[in-house]
């Protein structure tokens, strides 16, 4: 009967002690359980022929913890509400994480934009700084070009500068700078002499005149720095001519055409290997 008696006391402290700590739902579970409990001992207390001892047992059993105050159900709402505050506590700081880092976020995308935005802006402004100087260059020039041409001893196309440039290279692309301006200078004064055609193109063209033009060379030159410079200086007027219409290099020339100078030219002077007349 002790043992019983034990038994039952064991299970009541170890309930109540599981119902401090569980939700008010789970307590009230586990009243059912030692009420139930109760009920089934004195069930068996009566029909195994114990007597009053049984009887007595149990309402000892029962007063002895029914003096122990119950403060379960007083303790329980507290401890649910603060579960229920460290939650809301909890979501709230979650939810301030959350809106830091979509702000953190959004703040770097704005700046990332602001930085493309002016990459770009910055790649159009010096692109449009280059377009200006490109076109700014491009006037210097044209304006150079049409002072040069103003002040030129003739007029000239641009196909007629580049046929001048070629004509001079195929004449006299070994000699100096002397021996090239002498022969761009018979070009011009034959431009100038209402005796040849009144253009630097076909003064050069005209039938039987050039030697490079006959044999093609004229075409297949390839005009120096250097030839280009003096050319230039004959178009502005530096004239070692004399005003000499023809030349002629001796060695490489055809008997019949060194008679026809000799017989009908004036002879001028010489220069390198190519002597000239008028």
């Amino acid at each position: 009967m002790l043992t019983l008696y034990s038994f039952l006391q064991n299970v009541f402290l170890f309930v109540k002690t599981v119902a401090v700590k569980v939700t008010k739902r789970t307590y009230r579970s586990a009243a059912v359980f030692v009420s139930a409990a109760s009920v089934i001992t004195v069930v068996a207390l009566t029909s195994s022929g114990f007597g009053s001892g049984g009887k007595n047992m149990l309402v000892a059993f029962a007063e002895t913890n029914s003096g122990e105050p119950e403060n379960t159900e007083e303790e329980e709402p507290e401890e649910t509400e603060l579960l229920t505050e460290a939650k809301i506590q909890v979501d709230l700081t979650d939810s301030r994480r959350q809106g830091q880092k979509f702000v953190g976020q959004m703040l770097t995308q704005d700046v990332q934009r602001q930085e493309e935005s002016r990459i770009a802006a910055q790649a159009e402004i010096e692109e449009v700084k280059k377009q200006i100087l490109m076109e700014a260059e491009t006037a210097r020039k044209k304006a150079e070009e049409e002072a040069k041409r103003a002040a030129a001893v003739v007029a000239y196309s641009d196909e007629d500068y580049q046929v001048l440039l070629r004509i001079v290279q195929a004449e006299a692309g070994i000699c100096d700078d002397k021996g090239k301006i002498l022969v761009a200078n018979v070009i011009i004064n034959r431009v100038k002499n209402s005796e040849f055609p009144n253009t630097i193109k076909s003064v050069v063209y005209e039938k039987s005149q050039f030697s490079p033009v006959s044999n093609g060379s004229i075409n297949t030159v390839k005009v120096t720095r250097q030839t280009i410079d003096c050319v230039d200086r004959a178009l502005q007027g530096e004239d070692y001519s004399q005003g000499a219409l023809y030349f002629m290099y001796r060695g490489g020339s055809r008997s019949g055409a060194i008679r026809w100078f000799d017989r009908h030219l004036t002879f001028l002077f010489s220069h390198e290997k190519h002597e000239f007349f008028k």
